[in-house]
């Protein structure tokens, strides 16, 4: 199932908004996900990462 999961992270003292779209069971997990990836790609902490919207994808 997909999810579309929307947030914003910190980086520099700026919060940039993101939109993903995750393939996943449920939505803990798609939630995982989206630490994972942005904490890989853009070295942020869990705690500078906001999720605001969490929905499955049309």
């Amino acid at each position: 199932m997909k999810f579309e999961v929307r947030g914003k992270f910190a980086i520099e003292k700026r919060w940039l908004p993101f939109r993903k779209v995750i393939e996943a069971h449920n939505e803990k997990f798609a939630i995982e996900k989206i630490y994972s990836l942005i904490g890989s790609n853009h070295k942020v902490k869990r705690n500078l990462i906001k999720i605001e919207e969490v929905k499955p994808a049309e």
